[in-house]
């Protein structure tokens, strides 16, 4: 279970005193595992902290791959149940000799240009994925739209040709006898023993049929009625080499753009299914980065705002213990009860109120209150339903 929550109450005599009880009623019965919580002593001087935080996900990007996500869904190296429980704040990112209001400025500043960042990045993928998708469209499906260029030849055609032509006709299998047998005599001019079957599929079949120009109306209109379809085309090798060398190039920026999944495969395979690192993209490397800055941030932005609620309630000089625990998904409700007891000194109206659910990254707001500062924290991050 990768569901915490960051919790603070009053020091007692000290701090450790505090952590102590915490810990004996809750840790022993097996209702959560916990984790001290280092805040440092920051600097009090505003209490309105409002920071929007968006995670970043490479399930899009990885697509197929998604089974590689969460090896790269890291927090400054680690995975994320470990940055959270080892959590230590960031001197150097978030100087704690500055205001809250500059910290959460310089947090706030970060995320947003992440977030800017992000949305290029994606709109800049999304067109080309979307153009890639919209050629490989063009070369599945039904033989009465799909593009042909990777089925017919130049030898298929009578080409530069003042009178002559040749048509191709989609032909659905049950009807290729009736299609041989009719195909000279749909309409006047058709070359006798000139169809050919050029490619098939589970349905249909393409066939080729050369005529004199001028009766192409009449055979079109004809062959309609029989159920034999002319596709509209004409054969141009330059547009034909012009959309493969598209399709080439868009697949080639879009691999270039995530994780080589099929060399990291084949590296693999190589190594006798032993893990391998592979050569990566610059948007999954981005996406890397970038998502533990983002991830980083936010629980620092957590940590932020138990600090702020905690002299909020608490008062000064500052005087709390900030706890992580980890509960048990079978023992929650107990968990709680506990909770209750332990505290329900400390503020009388410590009922559950409802409101917005907590999402990681989109909504800090508080989703309950209870006698205790909480928050949750959920490390789940990914859900591929």
């Amino acid at each position: 279970m990768t569901e915490f929550w960051l919790i603070s109450a009053p020091g007692e005599k000290n701090c450790q005193q505090t952590w102590d009880k915490m810990n004996t009623a809750t840790a022993q019965t097996n209702l959560s595992t916990n984790h001290k919580f280092n805040i440092p002593e920051l600097k009090v001087n505003d209490s309105s902290l409002s920071i929007p935080v968006k995670t970043l996900y490479m399930a899009d990007v990885l697509e197929d791959s998604r089974d590689k996500v969460q090896e790269n869904l890291l927090a400054n190296g680690v995975d994320l149940v470990t940055y959270v429980t080892r959590f230590h704040w960031d001197m150097a990112k978030y100087p704690i000799k500055q205001s809250l209001k500059n910290i959460s400025e310089i947090m706030s500043k970060q995320v947003s240009q992440i977030d800017n960042d992000l949305k290029a990045r994606a709109s800049a993928y999304n067109s080309l994925k979307g153009n890639l998708q919209s050629l490989e469209r063009k070369n599945v499906g039904s033989l009465l739209t799909r593009s042909l260029a990777d089925i017919v030849k130049k030898e298929d055609f009578v080409l530069d040709s003042e009178y002559l032509i040749t048509l191709l006709v989609v032909v659905p299998k049950t009807s290729y006898p009736d299609w041989e047998k009719t195909y000279e005599t749909l309409s006047e001019m058709v070359v006798p023993r000139s169809t050919k079957l050029l490619f098939e599929d589970q349905d249909s079949g393409l066939f080729s049929v050369t005529l004199f120009r001028k009766a192409i109306d009449d055979f079109k209109h004809k062959a309609r009625e029989n159920k034999f379809m002319v596709r509209d085309f004409q054969y141009n090798e330059e547009e034909m080499k012009a959309d493969k060398e598209a399709m080439t190039r868009l697949s080639t920026d879009k691999k270039k753009q995530f994780v080589c999944v099929q060399l990291e495969k084949k590296i693999s395979n190589d190594n006798n299914g032993q893990s391998a690192s592979a050569p990566q993209g610059p948007l999954v490397r981005w996406l890397k980065v970038n998502f533990s800055e983002a991830f980083i941030a936010w629980i620092h932005i957590k940590a932020l705002r138990v600090f702020t609620e905690s002299v909020l309630r608490y008062g000064l000089p500052v005087n709390f213990q900030a706890m992580l625990l980890q509960p048990n998904r079978r023992n929650m409700k107990k968990l709680r009860e506990v909770l209750q007891d332990l505290y329900k000194h400390l503020d009388s109206s410590g009922t559950v109120i409802d409101a917005s659910m907590d999402i990681p990254g989109l909504n800090l707001s508080q989703q309950e209150y209870y006698p205790y500062v909480y928050y949750k924290i959920d490390c789940n991050l990914l859900d591929f339903k």
